[in-house]
């Protein structure tokens, strides 16, 4: 009988599960997250802790942030130390708020196995990429399938050329299993393809279409400033997105400003399978400080807000494209400076930019590049008494004031 071999990943949708940052040395320092991910032992010093990201219920496995590193709990990694003794190396770490032990899973076993032909598509780093150091490499696979034949007597590893993957034992599987083991999902691996020929051809052109849409926004984004290299995604997807992605990007501007921008509510509706601009429109939000790790900072958590009531509600998305447009979203974890008595947080959209474009051109049409800038409490509260006109007032403020569409903390309010 054919072995069997199956993904390992984190469920992200557990409810109010809890999510974990990046790994801190002892002088609480991130730890570069590379080291736990290129399948080689890592040669570390002092206690390693793992702060959250996001508090909620604790789980026997997760992922670091941002990153394909475990994180387990104590007795899972038994389970990898009896099964899998000279695949992993297994590392003691402090997880914040825990007393009980748990311990960072470093793969470091790295199999040469995915079966191209059986995936459903693969997709190579080439010269035109900029990336040397990954020539050959994948640059992308879907519906992965490997060769059990070439995998030898590896219990758990990374995929050579798609590190990202970590790929069990059927026997692994079985006894996270009865061990019920929180946080962990499997994928099988091997056998046949699960799309039909029609179903890969249809996978293909979708994904044909968001990458067309996401390089012509890159290269707008890039006239902008310099460009991150990562893109963010949430914890928690959004199907009301076009293209069923909730994407952001970063961008480092002049004078140590940072750019955060949805990347993804221009997708194409992927249902339909036809180009199109999806909504039509990104938002824009800029604030006046490096932020090192965006992830983690409230520009971040405003934006997602905002974009959630762009995306789920067609009467702001159309207000939003018409002009100026004011809303209030949850000030849950926002910097007090910006929240109002009730617990809200208020931004005002569209207010025009001298550095940044109203719009931008796609293969598939024109994109309105909308700005997003948070008000304080005050400047609210002058909006709801003098409505429309109060926001054609309060933007003519902000160009007065030379901050335009900049979103700070710490302001003279202009109302």
């Amino acid at each position: 009988m054919a072995k069997r071999y199956f993904d390992l990943f984190e469920d992200v949708y557990i409810p109010n599960r809890w999510a974990l940052g990046n790994p801190l040395d002892e002088g609480n320092q991130e730890l570069r997250t590379w080291l736990f991910e290129r399948g080689e032992p890592a040669h570390l010093e002092g206690l390693i802790r793992i702060p959250l990201y996001a508090p909620g219920s604790a789980l026997d496995f997760s992922f670091v942030s941002g990153a394909t590193i475990p994180v387990v709990h104590a007795r899972v990694a038994a389970v990898f130390a009896k099964l899998a003794p000279g695949d992993v190396q297994l590392i003691p770490v402090e997880v914040s708020g825990q007393s009980e032990p748990y311990v960072l899973l470093n793969i470091t076993r790295v199999v040469k196995c995915i079966d191209d032909e059986a995936s459903d598509e693969v997709r190579y780093v080439t010269p035109e990429h900029g990336l040397p150091d990954q020539l050959g490499g994948y640059r992308s696979v879907i519906g992965m399938r490997i060769d059990p034949t070439k995998v030898g007597d590896a219990q758990v590893f990374r995929t050579w050329g798609w590190k990202v993957a970590i790929i069990v034992s059927e026997a692994i599987k079985e006894a996270l299993e009865e061990l019920g083991a929180t946080g962990s999902k499997f994928k099988e691996v091997t056998g046949p393809s699960t799309i039909s020929a029609d179903e890969r051809t249809r996978n293909r052109k979708i994904r044909e279409l968001l990458e067309t849409a996401a390089t012509a926004r890159e290269t707008a984004w890039r006239t902008l400033g310099s460009l991150d290299k990562d893109v963010f995604m949430p914890i928690a997807m959004s199907g009301s997105w076009p293209g069923q992605r909730q994407l952001w990007s970063v961008i480092r501007r002049e004078s140590g400003r940072t750019l955060l921008v949805t990347h993804g509510l221009s997708d194409p509706f992927i249902e339909r399978l036809e180009p199109s601009v999806g909504f039509g429109l990104e938002l824009a939000l800029e604030v006046d400080a490096a932020v090192k790790d965006i992830s983690k900072g409230w520009p971040l958590m405003l934006l997602d807000r905002v974009a959630d009531e762009v995306a789920e509600h067609e009467h702001v998305r159309e207000s939003v494209k018409a002009g100026l447009f004011s809303m209030e979203v949850s000030g849950k974890g926002m910097p007090k400076s910006l929240v109002t008595e009730e617990g809200r947080v208020a931004v005002l959209l569209g207010v025009e930019s001298r550095t940044l474009p109203s719009h931008f051109s796609a293969p598939y049409g024109e994109v309105k590049l909308v700005t997003v800038k948070a008000l304080l409490p005050s400047e609210l509260a002058y909006l709801l008494e003098h409505g429309a006109e109060g926001q054609s007032e309060l933007a003519r403020r902000f160009v007065e004031s030379g901050e335009e569409h900049l979103s700070r903390l710490r302001r003279k309010p202009v109302a």
